[in-house]
């Protein structure tokens, strides 16, 4: 019978793994303070993803799911439009979001000031079926948590730190489970002992399985945080506004303008200038003057099917906006996102952007944020499901280690301990820099930890030995 050591390692493996000793108790050490900050980070990320996950199907985000019977026609949309006016008295048309199905509620968003309220009623009778401030359902708090813990940009900051550090806490997993002469069907399906050494074999073995998904999730979330996603990859991938045409005049905003809290406009497109209304560039659209009638129908003429958003021109340069956008629950394929653009005056399409159009970066994104965001049908609702439990696993049976982990009786936080002969110092550098340039924020957490971990405990014993 061959016994094992604490770490599940079979006795005649522990001569590699002693020879390995220094860089896997150094991998071990960035894997403990990597977890150290994210778990918490990575806990609230899968509980609000559940939660939204479930919202939007069930209720939607914006009252869309609400029943209706269906009639033999709907009402004229300016019918509608006008009787969600009236719901609101003194407020202006700014939206309209078409049902995705015959027996689904039309939806309108009407501005009072600076208050949007979102007005949910059946298409065929007009009858007012439900109204609230806008971006203020249980979904929306959610989305705020998941995207910046109700902190605004600190936030958003402290979530892209935890979604960079997740890349060296993937990396340096994969090395301490990585099968060392026992094969990959040891590693994906272990034996389960009990005690740690179970618990690991199970982390090691789950955290193995959703490695890959793990990364897509973090590269896909990373890609709309504020310096990663806005300032790095974002602003060298957006859509060139030259594609509109040399005489499409351009506004002085960018489709980020049409975000209302949450992110609403495509990826590809969100840095990107409006076109202007107010010249005679552009392609042939419908004739003027343009109502939200007229608007509608030249939509359905043109493709716009089922559900899709309808803005109204906002300022004397504004346009009329029609799109279809997966990441807003408009359909569930991303390759059938769609945005048209067209004059307020003339009636001329002044862009007309689809999923064939964006960059290659821009299309995994629009596909990338669909699997992310589950809304590509149930079936992606129960896979994103099946991933959070997997992550709240992870973090809960990484805090189990830890607590099997230390000294009886004592709640020091006890990271693994430093090798004396560590070979990595060049190498820990190397691996700072690197990860300094592809994710800022986190290179600039893992040097201020090497700094905290090999200079500041090195000259405060004390402060070592609370901690050790």
């Amino acid at each position: 019978m061959v016994s094992t050591d604490l770490t599940g390692t079979p006795a005649r493996d522990r001569s590699a793994a002693a020879a390995a000793s220094p860089f896997y108790r150094a991998a071990w050490r960035w894997h403990f303070y990597a977890g150290l900050y994210i778990i918490p980070f990575f806990i609230m990320l899968a509980l609000t993803g559940m939660a939204m996950l479930w919202i939007a199907w069930i209720d939607g985000r914006d009252g869309e799911r609400l029943p209706v019977t269906p009639q033999e026609a709907p009402l004229a949309v300016s019918v509608q439009a006008e009787a969600a006016l009236t719901a609101i008295p003194g407020s202006h048309l700014v939206q309209y979001i078409a049902p995705r199905a015959p027996d689904l509620a039309a939806i309108f968003r009407v501005d009072q000031g600076e208050t949007a309220t979102m007005v949910a009623l059946a298409p065929y009778t007009a009858e007012i079926l439900a109204t609230f401030p806008r971006r203020s359902g249980w979904y929306d708090l959610m989305d705020n948590i998941h995207g910046d813990l109700l902190l605004g940009v600190t936030g958003d900051r402290m979530i892209e730190i935890a979604a960079s550090l997740g890349m060296v806490l993937i990396a340096t997993g994969l090395y301490l489970w990585w099968p060392r002469g026992t094969g990959f069907a040891r590693a994906l399906l272990p034996r389960i002992g009990r005690g740690r050494a179970g618990w690991r074999a199970l982390h090691g073995a789950v955290g193995l399985w959703v490695s890959v998904i793990l990364v897509f999730f973090l590269v896909s979330g990373l890609s709309w945080s504020g310096v990663w996603g806005e300032k790095i990859v974002q602003a060298w991938n957006q859509f060139p506004a030259g594609k509109w045409g040399v005489d499409v005049p351009l506004s002085d905003s960018t489709h980020a303008s049409m975000n209302h809290g949450p992110k609403e406009v495509p990826w590809a497109l969100e840095q990107t200038p409006m076109p202007a209304s107010g010249s005679d560039a552009g392609t042939e659209g419908l004739a003027a003057p343009l109502t939200v009638d007229t608007v509608d129908a030249f939509a359905r003429r043109i493709g716009f099917d089922g559900r899709y958003q309808m803005n109204v021109p906002r300022g004397d340069t504004g346009v009329w906006t029609l799109s279809r956008d997966s990441m807003n629950t408009d359909s569930t394929d991303p390759t059938a996102d769609r945005t048209t653009h067209i004059d307020r005056y003339t009636g001329r399409i002044l862009a007309d952007v689809r999923y064939e159009d964006y960059s290659l970066f821009g299309k995994a994104m629009a596909v990338g944020i669909a699997l992310h965001m589950g809304t590509l049908g149930l079936w992606s609702v129960l896979a994103n499901t099946a991933f959070c439990l997997s992550v709240l696993f992870l973090c809960i049976s990484g805090v189990i280690m830890w607590w099997k982990r230390r000294p009886r009786g004592q709640l020091r936080l006890s990271p693994p301990p430093l090798p004396a002969d560590l070979p990595l110092w060049r190498g820990a550098v190397l691996t700072g820099l690197v990860v300094s340039l592809a994710f800022p924020l986190a290179g600039l957490t893992l040097i201020a930890v090497l700094l905290f971990d090999l200079v500041l405990l090195s000259r405060l014993p004390r402060l070592r030995a609370r901690l050790a």
